[in-house]
């Protein structure tokens, strides 16, 4: 079994602690993950609107699986760089709002793998969390 797996059962020491859940979120963060063909989204607040913002940036996906410019072939930096333009912008005053635009909105559906759209969707969630109480926010 993958070690990084989580288990189908709850554990024999249900509830865990919140250092052990901390443990496990932490873990489970260190896994491969492929990505997505569709493309990749960026999230931010516009506190202004009181809106979740999601920008959608194609990108293509190299032998290394690695995300590269779709129109150059070359890889994409995490850091720097020239900025880049998103393809969509989607706009919403709910995670759940968001998530649907992002999932059953009109046209094909920007994201093609399912580890995707669930992260996207924890993602929109602190989001939207962060947008209600004023805590700054940060995507993983």
């Amino acid at each position: 079994m993958d070690q990084l797996a989580p288990t189908t059962t709850p554990s024999a020491s249900f509830p865990s602690s919140l250092q052990e859940l901390r443990a496990l979120d932490e873990r489970l963060s260190q896994r491969s993950i492929d990505l997505d063909p569709s493309g990749y989204v960026l999230i931010s607040l516009d506190r202004e609107r009181g809106e979740l913002v999601a920008e959608l940036y194609s990108n293509g996906i190299n032998a290394r699986g690695l995300a590269t410019d779709p129109d150059t072939g070359e890889v994409l930096s995490c850091r720097g760089g020239d900025p880049r333009q998103p393809v969509t912008v989607f706009r919403g005053r709910t995670a759940k709002e968001l998530g649907i635009l992002l999932t059953e909105g009109p046209g094909q559906a920007p994201i093609s793998r399912l580890d995707h759209a669930l992260y996207l969707g924890r993602e929109l969630q602190k989001a939207e969390a962060a947008l209600r109480s004023g805590d700054s926010y940060i995507q993983d």
